[in-house]
């Protein structure tokens, strides 16, 4: 079997799961006469038609190729900087900071994962970033409230650009015997982190009691996390067929993608609760905007790319 027919299977049995999502929650509302039901209902049909469109997409630049890979996830990546940015407050001396993030940082980031320059990839944001923007801000003799301003940039910078950018990284990385497979990597790792999301709605809805972190995520229980991360890790058990692992070694990489993503979520959240706002956007309907769709992606994305390139390439 060929890639390509590896990843039309895999996404045609995610399409199916989500035909049936919308079939069961079609009949739910049909049926579900109490208010409360019915709003969560809602919010589940809403979720629904944006998976839909996350999988379209994300799907269509797969099957595309490594560079519609890579330009989706630049393109995801200005809109999650963008986001984080409008939430932080800025002054006009940060508009050469701001210019340098996002016209210079953000196309080279990607433009190195196109070239495969793992070693200049691996440190531009981290090193070089995290040293030039203070300076770009320092030049205009701006103090107020500098270490935070500087800071905010630079926390935008590594989760809606250097960890973001992780994703299509998983395409440079060269297994044995995984020739031209790479892409199941991105397929592997998306599914996993999101059936995690969409199982602890479900379980939080279906059997949350006890609130795991009431004060920063008041909707997560520790049922919800609990069924998720366990649903999750499985369903990455199962797909260990596609992965350059055994089951045990997708199961242990499934698991620790869920339990990055829960704890990325738990700091995402911290931050919007910081901000006084429920949602980062609106750019999706039933999911707010890109960073809340992203949020657990771009924490379990730089350890899984590290955990495989570190045990699974010469």
């Amino acid at each position: 079997m060929t890639c390509p027919q590896e990843e039309l299977l895999v996404l045609a049995s995610v399409a199916g799961v989500l035909v049936l999502a919308s079939l069961i929650a079609l009949v739910l509302r049909l049926r579900v006469r109490n208010a409360s039901a019915k709003s969560v209902l809602d919010n589940l049909t809403a979720r629904i038609k944006t998976w839909w469109i996350i999988m379209i997409v994300a799907g269509g630049a797969l099957l595309a190729g490594r560079c519609a890979v890579i330009a989706l996830f630049a393109i995801v990546s200005l809109a999650a900087l963008r986001e984080f940015i409008t939430l932080t407050p800025t002054r006009k001396s940060d508009y050469g900071a701001l210019f340098l993030g996002f016209f210079v940082v953000v196309p080279m980031q990607y433009s190195l994962v196109w070239l495969n320059w793992y070693g200049f990839f691996a440190v531009l944001i981290p090193v070089y970033g995290f040293l030039i923007l203070p300076i770009a801000s320092v030049a205009f003799a701006d103090t107020t409230n500098f270490l935070s301003r500087t800071s905010e940039t630079q926390w935008g910078l590594m989760i809606c650009v250097y960890c973001i950018s992780h994703v299509p990284a998983l395409l440079t990385l060269q297994i044995p015997g995984y020739a031209d497979r790479a892409a199941l990597l991105v397929i592997f790792l998306l599914i996993v982190v999101q059936a995690s999301d969409v199982l602890q709605y479900v379980f939080g809805k279906l059997s949350g009691a006890r609130k795991i972190a009431p004060h920063i995520s008041p909707s997560k229980t520790v049922e919800g996390f609990a069924g998720g991360v366990a649903g999750a890790t499985a369903v990455g058990a199962c797909l260990w067929r596609i992965t350059p692992f055994n089951p045990w070694q997708a199961t242990g990489m499934a698991l620790a993608n869920t339990a990055m993503g829960f704890l990325g979520g738990l700091v995402m959240s911290a931050i919007k609760r910081d901000r006084g706002v429920k949602d980062w956007g609106h750019l999706m309907e039933g999911h707010g905007g890109m960073l809340d769709r992203l949020d657990s992606v771009a924490f379990s994305a730089p350890i899984f790319f590290h955990l495989t390139r570190y045990f699974f390439t010469p």
